[in-house]
This record gives structure tokens, C-alpha cells and sequence, in this order.
């Protein structure tokens, strides 16, 4: 078959019209608070070829936010069309089309944003997020970043962080990717996205949460009273501002501060215009010891910033061979394998999966190019994937690979260069390198795609009493965002959890990352296994990765906890199921689901 039949196959077979690629560019990365100022929209045939373009600058009527990222300034924008002059023509590129973005939910949360502040919806029946997608083929490249995917494929990009560059780049990234999963049997991981309806299970509607602008410069500590401001320290805005909110945090992040939502033990300063302000954010500072800094105080030490220590920016999660909370057991035979378990009873598969956990190699849950070996078992002939893995070429072994591992099966130049993740087994435990790192991480959750069942993941902010403080702090489907915690989904099967350490509230000491049947005839045993991959931000390369099996009568699986232990933060995995349902486990941590 070729490409462009794959791609029209691919569209047909999910009985849906063609793809609508999108691009924006936005004033910041709240889809409430901000705006968009550029958008691009590129209709596709059904074989994946450009037949429409529509690109335009946006008149937000509004400061633009960090122009040294889009480059769109107000004078730019001065003139442009309002985004009610452009809303019949997107309209008409988006109606009854599969809208096709990079970390979909981002674009479609802003232009659902522009499209309600106009009094009209968003013509969004389906959405399909290439960030999604690129994790569920796995092509072998470090991160699934826009440029990394367009390296990989050979696709030149030529205006990073300009709307029109990168819908032309996307498109051509798409069609690659959906090619890769046709031949590899990976269904496209669509996403309905209907109306609001009231008391509807509103996953369609979960937003996304948008990539922080990351700081390039070591952390060099906090600030002292009578000191200056080094590049790399930590701030965070709180109170009424005399210069716009949005223009300080541009001005900040251009400078090279690291631009904070919360105050933590290691912000630098908070900035305010009251000492005695009764914001959370001075009040945390307070209790931190930590000299709270004017806004005209910040804008005089801005003008003489110190230059910071640059980050080795090219690092990635793994890499680090100095990192003290590295694994350190030897490597079992199995190490660097990626292998897919096929057929067996459930007991055997599950069997099958730990022994090649306890041999050091990573378990996959899916098909995808990171699979290197294929262990088949008993009824494995009956599985599709078989036949595609014997094609592929892919070594299938039975049960004599969990005796002897045997040599290692080839890999292309291009997996040499890919630093694999920590692989941990129930129980583990490590430490997530904060300093070296970031304070951002997600855990992502996938299982096989089957639509005679729906799993829901969910996440509790628990204080040290193993409580949640409130409702607010119970994550789920529908009430996706907490403080430092959201919910996000791209595809049908898969969810994930993403946090951002510094956000959460002092009181939380675990966050608990679970998952749910929805339904009382289903239960994990049908599900099988469930794949968890850490990651230090959305598009990442995996830090982590873990699989885990319940067994047959279980509802309900905590699969890991991100905790507190002193200055540090942990991971564990737990693979505790419970055969009753999420509200019970809710229940269990002080939710209140006395309205259920």
C-alpha cells in the first residue's frame, strides 16, 4: 500500500472525514486568561495532501505576553482581524473534520476560548493530537518534541513558533506518523470532543496542560535581602501589579528568571506590592523565610541581572551517570529489550510480564516500532499483532526467553542513540532528580484500546494524615485541574497525571495516582496490563516506565505515588487493586461522594 493510501485508509477505517492540521500562537498559556494572536489551518484530502490553506494574524486587543518566544508584537498585531472577522472561514476548514494539533488539547482549549468569547462553539466533533500519536508508534528518537519528529522524518522546519511553518511541518509529520501506525496496526487514538452536556462524563472536554517555558539556567539559590537578582532564581508574582501580570512574567522569563505559580522552600522571592499582603503565595513566603521583594524593587535589580550557569539543555531523563539515585543493581539479560507479551490465560501473561521485568527488560503493553522481541504464548497465533511483528522481522520467542535471554535482538543506529528509561517493578522506589531535572513531571497511563470498556485515571492530593484537605484536591474526569495537579487525556486510551511539584499545596505530602473501571461488569482482568510512563513533561523522553497487572476481580489500582521524603521527592510504584470502584477509594482518602 502506499503512503497516500494508508493515510486515506487510516482516515476511512475510523469512519470519520478528512484531517484539518491547526496551529496557534498565544499571548500566554491559559486558554481563560489569554488570547490567541496567530492561527493557522491546513485542510487535507483524504490522502493527506494540502488542498486549503488559511493563515492570519490575530488584533487580541491585548498586551501580546512573551513576545521574545512568538515575536508577534502590538505593533504587528495592530490591524490585524479581530478573531470574530475570521470565525465563518475556520469554521468552514473545521466542520465535520478531524482537527489535527501537536499537544491537541492546548489548541483546541484556545480556540474553543476565542470561538465562546464570540458567542458561538467550537465545530470540533473529533481531535487527533500528534504528541499522542508519536508516543503510541514510538519511533526511535529522544523526545516526541515538534522539531525532534520532524528531524527524524526529514521534514525542514524553517520558522520554529510560527503558526503557518508549523501547521506545513505537522502536516507532513502526520502523514509519516499515520503511515508508521498503519503498518504497525496501531489504531489512531481519536478523541470526541461533542457539546457540554449537563451531567455528562465531560473526558472530551479536558483541557491540556500547556508546556512551561523552561529555564535554561541553573537554580543558584534564593534571594537575599541587599542581594541581585541571578539568572536561574525562582520568582513568583503575587498581589495587584502597577505593570501588567502578563508583561512582568515576559519581562522575567526574558531576563532568564524561572517563573513560578507557587511559592515553595527554594523560590528566590516572591514579588508584591504589600509586605503585608494576605495572598497565599506572601503568606507561604512568610512561613518560608523567604524576603518578599516590591515590584518596583524587581524591576530595578531586573535592569542588573547576573548571568546565570547555562544548563546542559541536551541532557535527557536517563542520562545522568553521576545521578546518586540511579539504579544501581546489575543489568539482567533482558536489558535495553523491549518485549511484547502475546496470548496465554491471564495468569501466565501476567507471570510472563514480571519474569521479563525481573530480567531488566522494559514490557510493552501495545505495538510500536520500541518493540524489539515478541514472547508468545499459548493462543498467541489467534493475535493480530503476530503477524505483524513476523513481518516486521521482529524475533518471537517462547517461554525458553525467560530461561535465556539469549543475544540481544538488532537495533537500528538511530535506538543506539536513545538513553532507556529506569524500568521498575511493583514496589520500587527512586528518587526524581528535581535539581537536575525540573519541578515539572507527568505520569502518563495507557492500556490496549478496546471500546467495550472505559478506565478512568484519577489522582489524590493527600495530606500527611493520608487525607485530602478538601474535594479540590481529588483529581478526576470531572474536575481535571487541582493545585498543581491536572488531568489530561489525547486519546482513548490514555490518560495522564501531570504535575508540577512547586504548585502543590504545603500540606501535600503523596499525590496517588489511581485507576478505575467505569462500570460494575468489567473488571482489570479484562483490561490487562496497564503501562505507566514518567516523563519529565509532556514531550519528554521517558525518565521511567513500569508495568503493571491486577489481577482478575479488581475494580480499582493505585499504581504509583509521587511523595515527600524530606527535601527530596519520590516515586513508588504500587499495584495495589481493590475489587471495589473508584467511589469507595475516594472515600477511603476523605472524599466526599455522599452525592453519587
Amino acid at each position: 500500500m502506499q503512503p497516500d493510501s494508508v493515510v486515506s485508509a487510516a482516515c476511512s477505517g475510523a469512519g470519520l472525514g478528512s484531517f484539518t492540521v491547526v496551529d496557534v500562537e498565544t499571548s500566554g498559556l491559559s486558554a481563560a486568561d489569554h488570547r490567541v494572536l496567530s492561527v493557522a489551518a491546513l485542510a487535507l484530502d483524504s490522502d493527506g495532501v494540502v488542498v486549503r490553506e488559511f493563515h492570519t494574524l490575530v488584533d487580541p486587543g491585548c498586551d501580546p505576553g512573551p513576545v521574545h518566544i512568538h515575536g508577534l508584537t502590538r505593533e504587528l498585531l495592530s490591524g490585524a482581524p479581530r478573531f470574530e472577522n475570521i470565525e465563518a472561514e475556520l469554521t468552514q476548514l473545521l466542520a465535520g473534520r478531524v482537527m489535527v494539533a501537536h499537544n491537541a488539547g492546548f489548541d483546541y482549549g484556545f480556540l474553543a476560548g476565542e470561538f465562546g468569547r464570540i458567542g458561538a462553539s467550537l465545530p470540533v466533533g473529533n481531535r487527533l493530537c500528534t504528541l499522542a500519536l508519536a508516543r503510541r508508534v514510538a519511533p526511535p528518537v529522544p523526545d516526541c518534541r515538534l522539531a525532534t519528529l520532524a528531524t527524524y522524518y526529514g521534514i525542514r522546519q524553517q520558522r520554529a513558533h510560527n503558526a503557518l511553518d508549523d501547521a506545513r511541518v505537522l502536516a507532513a509529520v502526520l502523514r509519516s506518523l499515520v503511515t508508521d501506525a498503519a503498518h504497525l496496526g496501531i489504531a489512531l487514538p481519536m478523541l470526541a470532543c461533542p457539546p457540554d452536556r449537563p451531567g455528562a462524563r465531560r473526558r472530551s472536554a479536558w483541557p491540556s496542560t500547556p508546556p512551561k517555558t523552561m529555564c535554561e539556567f541553573e537554580y543558584p539559590g534564593r534571594f537575599t535581602d541587599g542581594g541581585v537578582l541571578v539568572q536561574g532564581m525562582k520568582v513568583a508574582f503575587t498581589g495587584d501589579t502597577r505593570v501588567d501580570r502578563v508583561q512582568l512574567i515576559s519581562r522575567a522569563v526574558a531576563a532568564g528568571l524561572d517563573v513560578t505559580r507557587a511559592v515553595s522552600g527554594r523560590t528566590s522571592a516572591p514579588v508584591t506590592n504589600s509586605q503585608e499582603s494576605l495572598t497565599g503565595k506572601a503568606r507561604a513566603a512568610r512561613g518560608h523565610e523567604t524576603p518578599i521583594m516590591t515590584e518596583q524593587t524587581f524591576l530595578m535589580l531586573l535592569e542588573r541581572i547576573q548571568p546565570g550557569t547555562p544548563k546542559n539543555m541536551s541532557a535527557q531523563p536517563g542520562e545522568m551517570g553521576s545521578d546518586p539515585h540511579a539504579r544501581t543493581e546489575a543489568a539482567g539479560p533482558l536489558a535495553g529489550r523491549r518485549v511484547l507479551v502475546l496470548g496465554g490465560p491471564h495468569a501466565a501473561a501476567v507471570g510472563a510480564r514480571n519474569r521479563v521485568a525481573d530480567l531488566s527488560g522494559s514490557v510493552a503493553v501495545n505495538m510500536s516500532a520500541s518493540v524489539s522481541d515478541v514472547l508468545a504464548l499459548e493462543g498467541a497465533q489467534n493475535d493480530p499483532r503476530l503477524g505483524r511483528a513476523e513481518a516486521r522481522g521482529l524475533p518471537v520467542h517462547g517461554t525458553e526467553l525467560l530461561d535465556s535471554a539469549g543475544p540481544a535482538s538488532p537495533r537500528g543506529a538511530d535506538a543506539r542513540e536513545i538513553v532507556e528509561p529506569h524500568v521498575m517493578c511493583r514496589g520500587q522506589v527512586m528518587d526524581l532528580p528535581i535539581d537536575e531535572i525540573g519541578t515539572e513531571w507527568s505520569v502518563r497511563v495507557s492500556w490496549t484500546q478496546d471500546e467495550s470498556y472505559e478506565v478512568d485515571v484519577v489522582g489524590f492530593l493527600l495530606d500527611s494524615g493520608e487525607k485530602v484537605r478538601h474535594d479540590s484536591d481529588f483529581v478526576f474526569y470531572n474536575q481535571p485541574t487541582g493545585d498543581g495537579a491536572w488531568l489530561t487525556a489525547d486519546g482513548p486510551s490514555e490518560q495522564t497525571v501531570e504535575l508540577s511539584v512547586e504548585q502543590l499545596p504545603q500540606q501535600c505530602a503523596r499525590v496517588v495516582v489511581a485507576a478505575a473501571i467505569d462500570g460494575d461488569s468489567v473488571t482489570f482482568g479484562t483490561v490487562g496490563a496497564i503501562e505507566i510512563e514518567v516523563t519529565a513533561g509532556s514531550e519528554s523522553g521517558v525518565f521511567a516506565r513500569a508495568t503493571l497487572d491486577a489481577a482478575t476481580e479488581e475494580r480499582a489500582l493505585i499504581l504509583v505515588e509521587v511523595y515527600r521524603r524530606g527535601g527530596a521527592w519520590r516515586l513508588r510504584v504500587v499495584g495495589q487493586g481493590y475489587p471495589s470502584g473508584l467511589a469507595e477509594l475516594a472515600r477511603s482518602y476523605g472524599v466526599d461522594v455522599s452525592g453519587e
